[in-house]
């Protein structure tokens, strides 16, 4: 079966429904998602969204930004995300978001590494609600088809330019041509033994990119975020307790019930606490403590986490909650330039798959669906301007051997991340 679109969006999560919502109406739109249409990374953030309290506050955002990613961030990518940042909140609150709000107007958390409140959000399902509207408002356009169970696994390409993916549903190949892709497919989380991230979610925009010798930057580049729900369980997803508990006041202690580490400092600074902490007191894990919050405000600030910290048999607002660090996020991917270009013709790349360079070695808190809307929204802008001079074009097929070719693109990720990560290694799956 053969599918001709005009764009091609790989992925379902914030960056490509916001695409796909920001490209023109009289575009015929596919999109594909590997599992269902819900099943990724976005839905599972918690949080919020960083956006600047302000013109007055965009300096500072950009500071806070560079100094969590030890100022390996390309600065120009990060000031547009400050700068951006307003008018793509204020749209996803036109498109019927509904953060927290009070008299005075939005309310505004803090995470940490931030000088300041700056983070909207809504209740701990930030993510899940973003994801509900964005699909929701897609689904009212009659321009955009989306389909289900459809997993790439290859670029279609006539020399250094794309002109679609090859994909598989139910074991056959689907060849999809169109004038312009976009790689909207997550991060690398489904490939470590523990994680934050959906585990569907291997990285394959990553994996195709490296076999068709496409630009990818600080493959290195991965961030453990420091509180999980600390379970026995390997290969399993752990359940993420959102930073900003300890933005609200959590403190993190070790087994004697003792403070270790200021819970405001970079994630990567507080994981490397919580570590050592674990070899000092020779403890699985540290626990989070939010005993001196209110249970009234805890199930109101926190029901999520409330409620499936009580399935595991821990009340926080009694007990403290046993946390450790596992993978979440990836700041590096696929090079891309400030609209989303990829190194190949007619390519783009959106959000987690994407390296614009913004989150530096280390991701500052929240974010993660702010890159995700600046620049899909900037990408898609682009894209819209340059899609009239493009035409669908055709290759010749190709035989594939569907289980082979998935390992293969798996180990080529595994194997490259552990090369270069090589202190990792025994976090990942291996092949």
């Amino acid at each position: 079966m053969d599918i001709i679109t005009d764009v091609l969006i790989v992925g379902t999560g914030v960056a490509g429904l916001y695409s796909a919502l920001n490209l023109n109406k009289d575009l015929n739109i596919t999109m594909i998602s590997k599992g269902k249409i819900d099943e990724c990374n976005t839905a599972l953030a918690q949080g919020g969204i960083s956006v600047a309290r302000g013109y007055d506050d965009i300096k500072l955002f950009v500071e806070d930004t560079l100094k969590a990613g030890k100022h390996k961030n390309n600065t120009e990518s990060v000031k547009i995300l400050a700068k951006e940042s307003i008018e793509n909140v204020n749209k996803l609150c036109e498109l019927g978001v509904d953060f927290e709000r009070n008299q005075e107007g939005l309310v505004f958390t803090r995470e940490g590494a931030h000088s300041i409140n700056r983070i909207v959000y809504y209740k701990d399902i930030t993510g899940k609600r973003v994801e509900e509207v964005l699909l929701n408002n897609v689904k009212l356009q009659n321009n955009i088809n989306i389909y289900e169970n459809f997993e790439l696994i290859d670029m279609l390409k006539i020399g250094n330019k794309c002109i679609g993916g090859v994909c598989t549903k139910d074991n056959e190949i689907v060849n999809i041509y169109a004038k312009v892709t976009i790689l909207a497919t997550g991060g690398i989380g489904g490939i470590f033994k523990n994680s934050t991230n959906q585990r569907l979610i291997t990285g394959d925009g990553i994996s195709i990119a490296l076999r068709n010798d496409i630009k990818v930057k600080n493959l290195n580049y991965i961030q453990f975020h420091p509180t999980a729900f600390f379970t026995e369980n390997s290969n399993c997803r752990k359940f993420l307790i959102s930073e900003s508990v300890r933005g609200e006041g959590g403190k993190l202690i070790n087994n004697k019930g003792e403070r270790f580490v200021d819970e405001l400092l970079p994630r990567d600074v507080v994981t490397k606490y919580i570590c050592e902490e674990k070899i000092k007191t020779n403890c699985k894990h540290v626990y989070l403590d939010v005993s001196s919050m209110s249970k009234d405000f805890l199930t109101k600030r926190f029901p999520n986490i409330y409620k499936e910290c009580l399935k595991n048999g821990i009340d926080i607002s009694k007990d403290p909650i046993p946390v450790s660090p596992a993978q979440h996020y990836f700041m590096g991917g696929i090079d891309v330039d400030l609209y989303g270009q990829t190194s190949m013709d007619n390519l783009y790349a959106f959000g987690e798959v994407s390296c614009t360079g913004v989150h530096g070695e280390n991701r500052l808190a929240s974010n993660s669906l702010l890159e995700g809307l600046v620049f899909s929204q900037r990408g898609s802008q682009k894209i819209n301007n340059e899609i009239k001079n493009k035409k669908i074009e055709v290759a010749k097929k190709f035989n594939y051997n569907l289980d082979n070719y998935k390992d293969s693109n798996k180990k080529i990720l595994i194997d490259t991340i552990s090369r270069l990560r090589g202190d990792i290694k025994n976090e990942l799956v291996t092949c």
